[in-house]
């Protein structure tokens, strides 16, 4: 198994409902990236926004962002993540897509939407979680107000080693960032990585970052704080194997049953 995990991570004021221009943001942070990075990871709705008008992009917006990153992954030989508005059928899904430099493409729907935002009302949830594997890694996608239902995250027999959160997340609800990130390592013995954006989105809402990797011990290995920026960062899987066989808590964890 690869040692080592090289993830960067880009933090910025998402332009609103402007797909061309997110893109030529992090077009521009692609080019100053070395070719050690192994993954790129974006926060929700990269492309346009926490929008609940997803009706006015069309489905060639939708087929144009999926081959956009495609083409990102296969350009600079990096794997990508992040969350877009996607239409399917009659209905649109808070999407997340994962694209490999080797082909692999695996998608996410949002599971819990967040509903004092109004998301019921214009996207459909998802019901089922997706693990992708990379360089060997295990790694679980999961897109904002997931963050805040555990159970939906329960690494039961250490199925894999880095949970990732890509966000919209409010600067008024901060402190459940800091706390839920943390809870989340600790409960799961895993490296978590939340990716948020900053400045103010078309609705108003005022966001400040806090993108950071937390180690299975729960310790801030690395943040960003206000401003934008990329984060680059190793992760090393010979420290979290040696952290579960020493301190082997899931061996004791409860059973249940998702319904």
């Amino acid at each position: 198994m690869n040692k080592n995990l090289y993830i960067a991570l880009y933090q910025y004021e998402i332009e609103w409902h402007d797909i061309r221009a997110n893109f030529n943001k992090i077009e521009g942070i692609l080019e100053g990236l070395d070719n050690s990075i192994d993954l790129l990871l974006l926060p929700e709705m990269f492309n346009t926004g926490f929008t609940m008008q997803p009706e006015i992009f069309s489905e060639e917006d939708c087929k144009m962002v999926k081959l956009w990153i495609s083409e990102i992954s296969n350009k600079y030989k990096i794997a990508c993540l992040g969350s877009v508005p996607e239409k399917e059928g009659r209905v649109y899904y808070n999407r997340l897509h994962y694209f490999s430099p080797e082909g692999n493409h695996q998608v996410y729907d949002k599971k819990h939407l967040f509903t004092m935002g109004d998301e019921t009302k214009h996207y459909k949830s998802g019901d089922e979680i997706k693990i992708v594997e990379y360089k060997k890694w295990k790694i679980l996608p999961l897109i904002c107000y997931d963050l805040r239902f555990p159970v939906w995250s329960r690494n039961t027999n250490y199925k894999y080693d880095l949970l990732i959160y890509v966000a919209n997340w409010p600067a008024l609800r901060n402190l459940a960032w800091e706390a839920l990130l943390k809870a989340r390592a600790i409960e799961n013995q895993c490296y978590v990585i939340g990716v948020n954006r900053v400045g103010s989105d078309g609705r108003g809402i005022e966001y400040i970052g806090n993108s950071q990797i937390i180690s299975p011990k729960g310790e801030v290995l690395h943040k960003l704080e206000n401003e934008e920026g990329v984060l680059v960062a190793k992760l090393d899987i010979e420290l979290l194997e040696r952290f579960r066989r020493s301190f082997p808590v899931l061996d004791d964890a409860d059973e249940f049953i998702l319904k």
